[in-house]
């Protein structure tokens, strides 16, 4: 009988690497504990006309990528595509607008597309998502930038950059689908064959397409920024003018467009020089009109995301991050001493220290390698006379200073001993 392997598309993040995601994890949970958000744990699949609805019918991701089925109630239900819609379902469904004000979330988790997969884009993949509903204010917009950027700094990011662009509200972006259909439409057959289905259901997204002949087409097609109303105008100055008061640098792109319908004003993607031709890290935008779309108020919003995978691939190139070192390493040998190893390692545990137990019963040697691989700081050594006697070999692996203490004494001394632990942990 063969194997069975992990799915095409997924990929199993293993203990090493886990201590990366930790990191990301911890500093992101860190600086938007800072700014007033809120963690809120939405499910990972919905009904399949959330994302239909929300992230429109013409998407790629809705009409080639999502995983769809019928549960056995007859439902269509589907292992969410992106973030956003779910949240915002749940902003709704909780009327979590009640209390009126803004609301500030975040929450990070998996997410699912049929796609291609490679470097840092799997079929499962996962995303820290931020939101800011219940405010137009340009504020808002410069808010969830200077956050995001926050975080990638934070982090230890260096060649990052941010580009900008306004994609106007729903009048706008229907002036600028005609004006774009009319100039694209002479080049039909030049199109890449995504472009020419695009051309009807979704044409702004042919201002994104990677074909090299189609970029050349579309260099001279009409600016969307001129097509911007009057508001949607001074909307997007302001956030540039806020910016720069932050002294975060971005460059505008009148053809950065986001994947999904939903999106209205600013819309924005941060890359890395570090990450070849998948360079996006973050990318968000406002929406103003998606909760009112999916049957809540007329509550507007902005948010952004950033794939994890590809920051996790990223970090692991530009650092080293260990994860941290393991206080003791308890050895035993004897039908006394190795019962007598679970006592003293939960007590241990019980005053903050961490403690793995070596369970295999094999000779001293053979454990005092182990020991030494484990990245421990200290070994606690128990034969069948130290747990008669009460008393514990002390040794600390990095010095090779060795000593005998009750193991009363070692329980009583956390103070002493975390100050020598932190002493020798390395930097």
């Amino acid at each position: 009988m063969s194997n069975i392997q992990a799915l095409r598309g997924t990929r199993d993040i293993l203990p090493d690497e886990v201590t990366v995601w930790q990191h990301v994890e911890a500093i992101a949970r860190d600086v938007l504990n800072r700014a007033a958000y809120r963690e809120i744990r939405p499910p990972m699949f919905e009904q399949t006309e959330l994302f239909a609805r929300g992230i429109g019918e013409a998407t790629d991701v809705v009409g080639k990528e999502m995983y769809s089925f019928e549960d056995r109630g007859g439902r269509s239900i589907t292992l969410r595509p992106e973030i956003t819609a779910g949240l915002v379902r749940a902003f709704i469904s909780n009327k979590l607008f009640a209390s009126g004000g803004v609301q500030r979330l975040w929450h990070t988790g998996p997410a699912f597309r049929y796609e291609r997969p490679q470097k840092g884009r799997q079929r499962q993949f996962h995303q820290l998502d931020v939101e800011i509903l219940g405010s137009r204010d340009p504020r808002a917009d410069v808010e969830v930038i200077a956050i995001a950027t926050d975080i990638l700094h934070t982090l230890g990011l260096k060649s990052l950059s941010l580009d900008l662009n306004s994609v106007g509200n729903g009048a706008d972006r229907q002036a600028y689908r005609e004006a774009l259909v009319s100039y694209l439409t002479p080049y039909k057959t030049d199109l890449d064959s995504d472009s020419q289905e695009r051309l009807t259901r979704n044409p702004l997204r042919i201002l994104d397409s990677k074909d090299s002949r189609t970029q050349e087409i579309v260099k001279d097609a009409p600016n969307l920024l001129d097509h911007l109303s009057d508001d949607s105008q001074r909307h997007f100055e302001q956030v540039q003018q806020q910016l720069s008061t932050l002294g975060i640098d971005f460059t505008v792109n009148p053809r950065l467009v986001r994947g999904l319908d939903y999106y209205t004003h600013t819309a924005f993607e941060i890359m890395s020089a570090d990450l070849g031709a998948q360079a996006t890290v973050c990318g968000g935008g406002r929406y103003d009109g998606l909760v009112q779309q999916l049957g809540g108020p007329d509550v507007p919003a902005i948010g952004f995301a950033i794939g994890l995978e590809r920051l996790t691939i990223l970090l692991q190139q530009l650092q080293s991050i260990a994860a941290p070192a393991l206080d003791f390493y308890i050895v035993s040998r004897g039908e006394k001493a190795e019962p007598a190893t679970t006592v003293l390692a939960q007590k241990l545990r019980h005053q903050g220290f961490s403690v793995e137990v070596d369970l295999s019963g094999s000779a001293f040697g053979k454990q005092f390698k182990r020991a030494d691989r484990s990245g421990a700081i200290g070994c606690l050594i128990l034969g069948d006379a130290e747990a008669e006697m009460g008393t514990v070999q002390l040794k600390w692996l990095t010095s090779g200073e060795q000593s005998e203490l009750s193991q009363s004494d070692l329980i009583e001394q956390t103070d002493t001993l975390k100050t020598k632990l932190e002493g020798l942990r390395p930097s």
